[in-house]
């Protein structure tokens, strides 16, 4: 009983997802103005995509060590453990 409620369920799924793409294909062939703004903008979007993973195998390291922090400690010039000083001593009851 549960496993054609299972097929069932996957066999709606899989209409449902054949029809969104049989629509998307009908649209996309049409020569509408929204799907070619649509075209352009998913082209320009994986321009952009293309263009960012290029700049960052060529300048990653670099801005990687721009922003590394160099030094003593586990975060480059911050110490390991912090001294328990000024108003915040105050504030905690020993």
């Amino acid at each position: 009983m549960e496993e054609a409620w299972d097929f069932e369920f996957l066999s709606r799924i899989a209409d449902s997802c054949m029809s969104f793409i049989s629509e998307f294909v009908d649209d996309w062939l049409t020569n509408d103005m929204r799907v070619s703004i649509f075209k352009i903008l998913l082209g320009w979007l994986i321009f952009s995509l293309i263009a960012i993973h290029f700049a960052w195998k060529v300048y990653g390291n670099t801005v990687n060590d721009m922003y590394y922090r160099q030094g003593a400690g586990q975060n480059g010039g911050t110490p390991d453990t912090v001294p328990l000083s000024g108003w915040y001593v105050s504030l905690v009851p020993l």
